[in-house]
């Protein structure tokens, strides 16, 4: 066993496609061919060709002549079938040449089959078969097709993010109210690692899963019901899986899309009131030109026309400009010899110490305005109301408001 310190020497900083740790080790690198790079999650053994391509389309499929194949295949239909309704509605992402689904058709020929393939058959010559020449979109074909199963065989090897690949059907279907059986099978490394088969691995494929690796991959989607098996004499590992604990993600996804509307109501709710301060003819100083302040400057669309005079705290960013507006950034001193009607403070969470700054500095103006769920609001009334009511009181023209 190699001493520790050579081991880490040996690390390489990438995300394992199956679990998303982001530690690995080299595995088996191939002299001959430039595109093989194994390396090795050292969390959940999965086992990845860090040369592969981003993502690459699985336009050859694994299949076998010898007698073991269709043995494995026909058992894996016949689990299927005991899990199917007499009219089921099955999915299969890469359909390929449609073997599997016109299998599955011929047993219960009153259902509906559908195939997702940019690179497969067209016609299966069963009527009860759908073939589509294109990718597989989670979201669209779940709320379209309502599907009691998906089947995915020898596809996931070929996907750069096989764990993004399940975790996003696994929020489609509960966006969609529906819990479909998934069915995933894939080639199975462990027999090679064992045997030390280096020919096993293909520069095609992006991963390579052990059992241990496929189960791992699949604890992080939230199973609610799983079977583990193995087929072809332990070289491949298949999964029948339900998912059914994204009813969190899709709160979390409405909660968000709840904000973002917001956000963009709020947006135009600001920009008016700075479009109708910039029309009054008051002078205005932004305090705080860098950060998130640049952003809010930037958002807002204060430019450096209606909005030219930006000062800051720190003293570092005095003499720079403001990115993306171009606002030249003064010192707060600035204030003191040119007063102006209204500051403006964009971080709501240095308000207070601006105000404290302000007092100490000896720097007036008629109004101090902060941001507040999109809205430019008097930081006085605030105060008074009583958030900040001592830092205010020790600015005197707000005081006396």
């Amino acid at each position: 066993m190699a001493p520790v310190h050579e081991a880490t020497e040996l690390l390489r900083g990438m995300t394992c496609p199956a679990c998303g740790h982001h530690v690995a080790v080299p595995l088996f690198r191939s002299e001959a061919e430039p595109a093989l790079d194994v390396v090795r999650c050292v969390d959940c053994g999965h086992a990845f060709n860090a040369a592969a391509a981003s993502h690459a389309d699985p336009q050859h499929r694994t299949f076998s002549g010898g007698p073991g194949w269709p043995e494995h295949v026909r058992a894996v239909r016949d689990e299927m079938l005991g899990r199917l309704p007499a009219a089921p509605v099955v999915v299969e992402v890469g359909h390929g040449d449609a073997q599997f689904l016109t299998a599955l058709a011929e047993a219960r020929p009153a259902g509906r089959y559908v195939g997702f393939d940019p690179h497969g058959a067209t016609d299966a010559g069963h009527p009860a078969i759908d073939l589509r020449r294109e990718h597989f979109v989670a979201a669209r074909a779940l709320a379209e097709l309502s599907p009691h199963v998906i089947v995915n065989r020898y596809v996931m090897e070929y996907l750069a993010h096989p764990l993004g690949f399940i975790q996003e059907f696994a929020f489609a279907a509960a966006a969609s109210g529906i819990q479909p059986v998934l069915y995933l099978e894939v080639p199975c490394i462990d027999r090679a690692l064992e045997k030390g088969r280096t020919f096993h691995f293909d520069h095609r494929h992006t991963s390579y899963f052990t059992t241990a690796s496929f189960m791992r991959m699949l604890s992080r989607c939230g199973p609610v019901e799983q079977r583990i098996g193995h087929g072809y004499h332990g070289e491949v590992v298949y999964a029948f899986v339900r998912l059914g604990r994204g009813q969190a993600q899709v709160e979390h996804a409405r909660a968000a899309e709840t904000f973002r509307g917001e956000a963009r109501e709020s947006l135009g709710r600001l920009r008016r009131q700075l479009d109708a301060l910039a029309a009054s003819q008051r002078s205005v100083a932004i305090w705080g030109g860098t950060g998130a302040a640049a952003g809010f400057i930037a958002q807002a669309g204060m430019d450096a026309r209606r909005f030219p005079l930006v000062v800051d705290s720190d003293a570092a960013t005095v003499g720079t400009m403001v990115a993306g507006t171009g606002q030249e950034i003064r010192s707060p001193d600035w204030l003191r010899a040119h007063p102006v009607d209204v500051v403006i403070i964009p971080m709501h969470r240095r308000a207070h110490d601006i105000v404290r700054e302000m007092a100490a500095a000896d720097i007036r103006c008629d109004t101090i305005l902060i941001e507040d769920r999109g809205r430019l609001i008097d930081y006085s009334i605030q105060a008074r109301d009583g958030m900040l009511r001592d830092a205010c009181e020790r600015v005197p023209a707000l005081a006396s408001r």
